[in-house]
């Protein structure tokens, strides 16, 4: 029996491949980007199962299941989540979910569940382990290889600063692999055998940014409906790391200085502090200083963050890496959508170190991925590269001021596309879609 698969997620690239990956294990899957064409295609057919990201264009996965439930009780629904998202995806477990997936997404994972739900045996594990990879949203780099000398200065001052105990801020535009970075930190130092705990501060709503940094009691607000340990406490002992600090609002920001100080938080609704040890490691793509000037950021909380800094170099700087980094995504995209590219050719590597890269290492990837994936030779031609002969509109990077007003034009110059329009930005489509709705803007 082939199983019918309903797919729902908008990120284009990220889609099209879970979508070859579904077709090359027998399931006949339909892709679709949001809830509403989610919905007309669940009323026109009979579907096996539900993968569903949770946050999407027109809402989020859990109204998606809720409609599920209303309409179709008998589909089972398996969530997609980001590492900041997994309390709503047990959220999502408690209205009716079978099962959530944390991205980055291994496809072993991922068909082990999808035959646990479908009541299939799973594969034995020495099958799988042979094809067993990693669909990652950030770029992972080979170190050892990188000739650039702002990317070896870069990875100098890691390996300096690794082993100890100091507080580090990563710098850089969106895409150069900051979480990658903070990674490296931790697993050079003394607590890498301890828990590494990254956190979107982004995508952390104000309401409950002190809830999943400290923890709850039951009980303290309407959705506690249990006991819950915050980030700083399961990670006692390693590593947090912040990505996107400047996002925090400025009562949390109060919190975090006082947990950094004093090595102690506060459960929300409790009276007693917890000790907890923690190395903390923030990142961000603006401009903090600036952000003090203006009233938005603490900077008692900015000095105790930035006891050292790191500077990652956007891909444009550091273009004499770009044939590594290109040849390992290759390899990447190889595995995962299960094809057998040789190489990228000299005239589409030429266009390469023509490119702007706005987006980065995470913009070189989705490129790389999405060429292999229309690839009809055994390399990559300037053929598969449409989208970079195209002219890029002017670079509007989101700056201090009235980003409501940016983000309209940005919007405006991509002609509705949110994906384009982030990267024009230097934020990630995920800290777009936040923004918007803080604004009250329409998805």
């Amino acid at each position: 029996m082939v199983h019918k698969i309903l797919l729902v997620e908008d990120d284009a690239s990220f889609g099209m491949m879970l979508q070859s990956w579904f077709k090359r294990n027998d399931f006949d899957v339909v892709l679709c980007t949001k809830i509403e064409s989610a919905k007309k295609e669940l009323l026109k057919n009979d579907f096996s199962l539900v993968l569903s990201d949770l946050r999407l264009p027109d809402g989020d996965g859990i109204m998606l299941l809720t409609w599920i439930r209303e309409n179709k009780e008998n589909i089972p629904v398996i969530m997609m989540t980001s590492y900041a998202e997994i309390q709503s995806a047990v959220a999502a477990m408690k209205l009716g979910a079978e099962d959530f997936l944390e991205k980055p997404i291994n496809p072993t994972i991922l068909k082990q569940k999808i035959e646990q739900v479908l009541g299939k045996e799973c594969r034995p594990a020495k099958e799988t382990r042979k094809k067993e990879t990693s669909i990652k949203s950030e770029p992972v780099s080979v170190v050892t290889d990188v000739v650039s000398p702002a990317a070896r200065e870069m990875y100098k001052y890691i390996r300096m600063v690794a082993p100890t105990r100091m507080a580090v801020l990563i710098l850089g535009e969106s895409g150069t692999g900051k979480e990658y970075a903070a990674r490296m930190i931790h697993e050079n130092s003394t607590r890498k055998d301890a828990p590494f705990i990254a956190v979107d501060c982004g995508s952390l709503s104000r309401e409950l940014a002190a809830s999943e940094l400290f923890g709850h009691l039951k009980g303290s607000f309407t959705s506690a409906i249990s006991d819950k340990k915050g980030v700083f406490e399961q990670a006692s002992g390693g590593t947090v790391f912040l990505d996107e600090i400047g996002n925090l609002s400025y009562d949390v920001q109060v919190q975090l200085l006082r947990a950094l100080q004093e090595q102690k938080v506060r459960q929300v609704g409790s009276a007693h502090d917890i000790t907890v040890d923690i190395r903390i490691i923030a990142a961000t793509n603006e401009n903090l200083e600036t952000a003090i000037d203006q009233g938005r950021f603490r900077e008692d909380l900015y000095h105790r963050l930035n006891e050292f800094t790191l500077n990652m170099p956007p891909l444009r700087e550091r273009l004499e890496d770009l044939d590594m980094f290109a040849t390992h995504f290759l390899k990447e995209a190889n595995t995962e959508l299960g094809k057998e590219i040789k190489r990228i050719s000299r005239d589409a590597l030429k266009i390469f170190m023509q490119y702007p890269w706005t987006g980065n290492l995470r913009e070189l990837r989705n490129v790389v991925r999405r060429a292999a994936l229309f690839a009809t030779t055994d390399e990559i031609l300037p053929d598969d590269l449409p989208l970079l002969h195209a002219p890029k509109p002017e670079n509007l990077a989101l700056r201090p001021g009235n980003e409501k007003e940016q983000i309209e034009a940005a919007l405006e110059k991509a002609r509705g596309n949110k994906t384009l329009a982030a990267q024009l930005l230097k934020i990630d489509r995920k800290t777009l879609y936040n923004k918007m709705h803080h604004y009250g803007m329409k998805l």
